[in-house]
């Protein structure tokens, strides 16, 4: 059984591990129990009814947040062309439009939080499936990053920003991050708000009922605190 030190003792004292909090006391009892060094994120951890075997259980998608994520988003771009021009003036912090940018990234330069493509790039991009597919960066229209060059500035605007993809994992579990413990309690209660009306909107077509059955809030190696599931929040139907 794992030993917790004095700190994470002192902050789970402060959680009732057999009390459903509202949303908004959980955010705010996650940020309160946070006790690192560092400035800690907030996550969301979401248990599901979904089969994430079966075609019409699939959830994937983004969620911009208002509030973002209180952190330095780097953006880089697959693109040639308008679509490189585009980027760049957008302020795309890398834009990946030679053979040996491709090479370094391929080898394993990942200096970056976000990858965004053009579709003519998605060829050569998907030869760095097995790098980029393990760490997230791999662009997906379904995720809102392969887009033409018209859509660039947009896409990049709302990736520094604060956009969030989410999608349900191999356990039928969604994980995503909220805002860091500095944040103001009601700007991450507003961030989870708008992160539970996204994955609503989004339910997939074979969800049946209320497919998310039981929430955790938690900053970085805080306690959990639960979430009613079931509790309705003005702006998430």
């Amino acid at each position: 059984m794992t030993k917790h030190g004095k700190k994470y003792t002192a902050a789970a004292a402060k959680v009732d591990i057999d009390k459903i909090y509202s949303a908004k006391e959980a955010v705010t009892l996650a940020k309160e129990t946070s006790f690192t060094k560092f400035d800690a994120t907030i996550e969301v951890h979401m248990r599901t009814t979904l089969d994430s075997r079966q075609a019409d259980q699939q959830l994937r998608d983004v969620v911009v947040l208002p509030h973002g994520l209180g952190k330095t988003v780097r953006v880089l771009v697959f693109a040639t062309g308008e679509g490189a021009v585009a980027a760049r003036a957008a302020g795309a912090d890398l834009v990946a439009d030679d053979d040996e940018t491709m090479k370094k990234i391929e080898g394993g330069a990942l200096d970056f939080d976000v990858a965004i493509s053009t579709p003519d790039a998605m060829g050569k991009v998907g030869r760095l499936g097995r790098v980029l597919g393990p760490r997230g960066l791999m662009p997906n229209p379904k995720a809102g990053t392969v887009v033409g060059p018209q859509d660039m500035e947009r896409a990049i605007k709302e990736a520094k920003a604060g956009r969030v993809e989410y999608r349900l994992d191999k356990t039928n579990n969604i994980h995503v991050s909220i805002g860091k413990a500095s944040f103001d309690a009601a700007k991450l209660f507003e961030n989870y708000v708008a992160l539970m009306d996204a994955v609503n909107k989004s339910r997939p077509s074979g969800a049946k009922g209320n497919f998310v059955k039981r929430i955790t809030i938690a900053s970085s190696m805080g306690p959990g605190v639960k979430a009613d599931p079931n509790e309705h929040i003005e702006g998430a139907e």
